[in-house]
């Protein structure tokens, strides 16, 4: 299975994490849903990080010391647009799981961008080796 596509199971993966948390949270507790999104957020980003650089961007052999500070500002800067999306979407009307499906869908792209190109980059020649899309 290439990058890609683990990308994306991995991603959607996170998503359900991430979907299924703030759903059991508003449903259960009437947690609001901005705030359940941030347990959400910090669940699916455990899923995340471990799938991604152990499949997704495994062939670059980044170090997890490297990776994981470098993910960590991925997903913080994902998470900031995905909250202010969010809040936008939910302002407008927008029913809480249809938005927060919308946002997780709109930032994916750029996550994945920024996690090939740079947080999974292992520096020097090993990392150009093996690394394929």
């Amino acid at each position: 299975m290439n990058s890609l596509a683990w990308f994306g199971l991995i991603g959607a993966s996170a998503a359900a994490v991430h979907m299924g948390m703030v759903w059991w949270l508003v449903e259960q507790f009437q947690m609001p849903a901005l705030l359940a999104n941030v347990l959400g957020f910090l669940l699916a980003f455990c899923v995340s990080f471990v799938g991604h650089h152990k499949l997704s961007f495994a062939a670059q052999q980044a170090q997890v010391r490297q990776a994981l500070p470098r993910f960590a500002a991925v997903a913080l800067l994902g998470f900031v647009s995905n909250e202010a999306l969010y809040a936008l979407l939910l302002r407008a009307g927008l029913e809480y799981r249809l938005a927060l499906f919308l946002v997780l869908v709109a930032v994916a792209g750029m996550t994945w961008l920024l996690s090939r190109f740079w947080a999974f980059r292992a520096d020097g020649r090993k990392a150009s080796r093996g690394a394929s899309l």
